[in-house]
Order: C-alpha cells, then structure tokens, then sequence
C-alpha cells in the first residue's frame, strides 16, 4: 500500500509539471527540465499520420520549444485520399492542438504550395519566412534544429531567400535512399525514395548547392521503426483524447487503403524526436542511435545519389533507439492523461 501511494504521489507532481506545458505552452518539470534546443518542425501532416505522433511527441518534449510548426505539401494526389495540401496539413495540426488545449499556443504556418521549380527560385511561404526569421535571430545561443519528415520545400526556400541560415541551423530530415556500402535497398524498393521524391529541387538545393549542417535518415534507418498495429492500439487508444485522436489516424488510414497494409505499421517521422530531445545530459548528442559520417551525394535530376568528392561531410544514421522513441513517447502520454 506504501508504495501504490508514493507512485500516486510522484504520479501527481508529474502531471502537474505536464499540464503546465500542454495547457499553456509552457516547460513542464520547471524544476527539473528546461529547454535547450528550438525546433522548428516541418511536416506532411495531411499525409501519413505517423508526422501526428512525431508532433505530439515534440510537444510532449520539455527540453524542446517548438519556435513553429510548419504544414508542407505533399504529392499532387495526395495519400490514399486525402488532399496533399499545405491547407489539409495545418487542418490536422490545428485538430490536434485543439484536443491537447493548445489552440493558438504554437505558431503554425503554411508552407509552399508546390515544388520548386529550379534551384535558384525560392517558394516564399509563412513557413520558409518563419524559417528565416528565426535562424537569423541574434539575442539567443540556443541551438536551432529544423526538423523535416518529408519533402524540403521549405527549407530550401529560406536558404534561397537568405543563406546566411546555414551557418545557424541543424536540418534532421527523414528522406533519401540507402548508402552503397551501409545498408541495403528494401525488395523491390523504389530508386527514388518516398521523401526525396516530394521536391526533387529542393533536395538539391539543401544537397548540392547549400552548406547547411545535415543529419539524414535514410529509408534503412526510418524503416526500423516498426511497431505492430496491435502494439500501437494497445498502448495509445485508451490513452487519453490525444492518443484516441492518434489511432483515429491510423485506424482511418487503414480503411482507406482496403486494409491492405498489414499489421506492422513504422513510425517513421518519430526520429525526428529522438534525435533532438532525447539527447544526453552532459555533451549533448543522441548517444544511443548510430551514424556514419559521409560525405553528402550530389542528387541527380532523377533525385538519385551521384559521387562527388566535393560534398560536405553529414551524419548519415544507421541505427535507431527504437525503444526509448516509442517509450519515452508512451510514458509522457500517460503522466498527461494519469487522474489525482
């Protein structure tokens, strides 16, 4: 019985320290964590629903301030049925942030509406210009990670528009194809990798032509977070409105697509979380995952890797901490939703 109370208790003060956050933007733990990185998230969220658990992770995450949260565009047909808009994705942003009581708590911009047409002309969005403003701010020394789960529109747009940005900002994206010598292709997987595929001129842009600090995860990385339906619906549907409204998304991708994606489904955005909060107390870095250091591709016209021994070196990931991802994300849902 002692011990049933003491967890009560600890339960308590940490839901305390949680719904100062989630209700009012605000550091949970205000006694314990404080943020030490910004983020600027951006992300198809109209598109797979795996960029809706990435969101409410990083929202979960005290040792973040999210400084935006931009909705990118997606392909022209959209995914299984759902427009592939910037407007559709900052609706499924702002349904969330309204069930977390976030409503007008976080900024959150369109991004470009389309592709780039070349490397040299910028889509000037909300979002790229959020992007811009706050990389070139000068009254904090607080590290700035722009955080992709798709497509490189943006990112590209605000380097084009003032590339002075790269000297200030870490780009995490999820995208790209396996590197020859690391990792292997999927059977039958598709040279043009998913994200990559979005904005071939984007990836150019940030790949080819800018000297921005990248750490990329590849299909082969995004891939190993995998997680049974099963696994998802046992841990997060009776977990509060916020995962109710998770496996809502899941559940209605599924119906969509005739039941045809199996009973496996990746959380492939998530690593964007674990790779920025989810770091060591003391020389910061995401010590649990594994990278190769390599120097970045050109991308080709057809968005395929070409050799270069100009390339700048980048973090190429090869392994994942799956384990403290998914946990970590289901552990902060719970001390949200847990009752006095």
């Amino acid at each position: 019985m002692k011990h049933i109370i003491q967890r009560c208790l600890i339960g308590i003060i940490l839901l305390q320290g949680f719904s100062v956050y989630a209700q009012k933007n605000t550091v949970y733990f205000n006694e314990t964590v404080k943020s030490r990185i910004r983020v600027i998230i951006d992300n198809d969220f109209g598109g797979d629903p795996d960029g809706l658990f990435q969101l409410v992770h990083h929202i979960l995450s005290p040792s973040v301030e999210i400084k935006g949260i931009i909705g990118s565009q997606h392909y022209k047909d959209g995914f299984y049925g759902s427009p592939g808009t910037v407007a559709y994705a900052c609706t499924k942003v702002n349904e969330l942030l309204s069930i977390m009581q976030l409503t007008g708590k976080l900024p959150v911009y369109e991004g470009g509406a389309s592709g780039l047409a070349d490397i040299k002309t910028p889509i000037v969005s909300d979002g790229a210009k959020a992007i811009v403003q706050e990389a070139m701010r000068e009254d904090t020394k607080m590290p700035l990670y722009v955080v992709c789960g798709a497509g490189l529109t943006n990112i590209a747009s605000a380097y084009l528009l003032e590339p002075r940005i790269a000297k200030k900002i870490i780009l995490v994206w999820i995208g790209g194809a396996e590197y020859q010598g690391l990792a292997l292709p999927p059977p039958k997987g598709k040279n043009l990798e998913y994200n990559l595929g979005i904005d071939i001129k984007a990836t150019q842009v940030i790949f080819n032509v800018s000297d921005i600090s990248i750490w990329q995860v590849p299909r082969d990385a995004y891939r190993q977070a995998l997680y049974s339906y099963s696994e998802l619906v046992y841990k997060f549907k009776a977990n509060g409105s916020t995962g109710e409204f998770l496996i809502e998304n899941l559940e209605d991708l599924m119906k969509r697509s005739k039941r045809s994606l199996g009973e496996a489904y990746v959380l492939g955005d998530s690593p964007l979380v674990l790779l920025t909060a989810l770091q060591t107390s003391w020389e910061s870095d995401p010590a649990s995952c594994k990278y190769a250091i390599k120097r970045a591709p050109g991308i080709n016209d057809s968005g395929l890797y070409e050799e270069t021994s100009e390339g700048r070196k980048i973090r190429v990931y090869t392994s994942l901490d799956t384990r403290l991802m998914l946990d970590d994300l289901v552990a902060k849902l719970v001390l949200l939703n847990m009752k006095k």
